[in-house]
């Protein structure tokens, strides 16, 4: 489950980065594709917590320009397939994770003992980093919602 919320998380983003209000984004289209109401609520509840904290999510925003960029190791290349890869840089350019947090997604990865890690490895580990938090009850800290959480 947690794959599709950062698979939501990555088309609201985009839809976001082409100029588009969170309310005017058509979520319609994601049920469409089969998403449930839950999975749409918890990625927006997660969007929604990053912008309230302040936290910039489009490079264009961000204080600092960013003058380096990830490369990947030789050793990571013969493990992460390259579609896997360009999954964690999207990302990374997007916003939706940090630099901390591409680091963590692959040393999860190299850590792990795949042969070959792919596209659908990637997005579990990601949701992992994403979501598997210790942070009690501040804001952004929560995968799912509660019964009596909505979102307007």
């Amino acid at each position: 489950m947690q794959e599709k919320i950062v698979e939501i998380i990555v088309y609201i983003i985009k839809e976001m980065r082409d100029n588009k209000d969170l309310g005017d984004i058509n979520l319609s289209d994601l049920s469409d594709y089969g998403y449930t109401e839950t999975e749409i609520s918890t990625a927006l509840s997660w969007v929604i917590d990053k912008i309230s904290l302040g936290e910039n999510i489009f490079l264009a925003e961000r204080k600092e320009p960013r003058t380096s960029y990830r490369v990947f190791h030789e050793a990571e290349k013969m493990v992460i397939e390259p579609e896997a890869q360009g999954y964690v840089l999207l990302l990374s350019e997007l916003g939706v994770i940090n630099e901390m947090e591409v680091e963590l997604i692959i040393e999860r990865v190299m850590m792990s003992g795949f042969h070959k890690a792919d596209l659908k490895n990637i997005k579990s580990i990601v949701g992992s980093v994403m979501f598997d938090r210790d942070e009690g009850n501040t804001p952004g800290s929560r995968f799912m919602l509660s019964s009596n959480d909505t979102i307007h």
